[in-house]
């Protein structure tokens, strides 16, 4: 396992490589991109997820996993989610100069999910108001609508931020699902987000 990183006054990038007996996955993502991805895990609908995740973050980002689908696709889809979160803390150094807090609220047609992040250090995951039944729904063939929360969890737990996910409506299991997914790329696009009138760690403690 490797990772590179940086502050805010530099490149904010970090790279990762992480394999286990279930799995291999890289993992490499600049902050301050333009939402570029290459993104390969086996999991097609997981694909186009981090592929929306990188469109509306502004964070290019490569992926590139292997592991034992034919058992199931959970461990694949999570230890990807669990070296993205690594990276992320990686790239955001000492979190200097950020906006630290996000948050935003965006529909898919019938779906609208509302997510507020903040990059505080303490990770906290609260998800809530999928419909009943969502997570037993099979998305795109491999994808459980119960991985989506696992998914979260793993980002938050590993990147060390705080993350409100709330499902306002929807129908479709795709939509809900990729509502979600869109609703975090924009408000962790506005935390991660340098401000210039931010001096410092943006904390009364003096570090997150």
């Amino acid at each position: 396992m490797s990772t590179t990183g940086s502050n805010v006054a530099a490149a904010r990038t970090a790279r990762m490589e992480r394999a286990t007996s279930e799995s291999s996955v890289l993992v490499e993502i600049n902050l301050d991109g333009t939402g570029s991805s290459d993104i390969d895990t086996s999991v097609p609908f997981y694909d186009h997820m981090l592929t929306a995740l990188c469109k509306h973050s502004l964070i290019d980002m490569t992926v590139k996993a292997t592991g034992d689908i034919h058992i199931d696709v959970h461990h694949t889809v999570e230890d990807v989610a669990i070296t993205f979160g690594e990276v992320l803390r990686t790239a955001l150094g000492n979190k200097a100069g950020i906006r630290r807090f996000g948050e935003a609220t965006v529909p898919l047609d019938e779906a609208l999910a509302h997510a507020v992040v903040d990059v505080s250090g303490r990770p906290y995951l609260v998800h809530g108001g999928e419909p009943a039944g969502q997570e037993y729904h099979l998305i795109g063939g491999h994808f459980t609508g119960s991985l989506t929360r696992h998914v979260f969890e793993a980002i938050t737990l590993h990147a060390g931020i705080c993350l409100h996910m709330n499902v306002i409506a929807g129908r479709d299991p795709h939509h809900i699902v990729e509502a979600q997914f869109k609703a975090f790329a924009r408000a962790l696009r506005a935390a991660v987000e340098p401000d210039p009138r931010v001096e410092g760690i943006p904390s009364t403690k003096g570090a997150l």
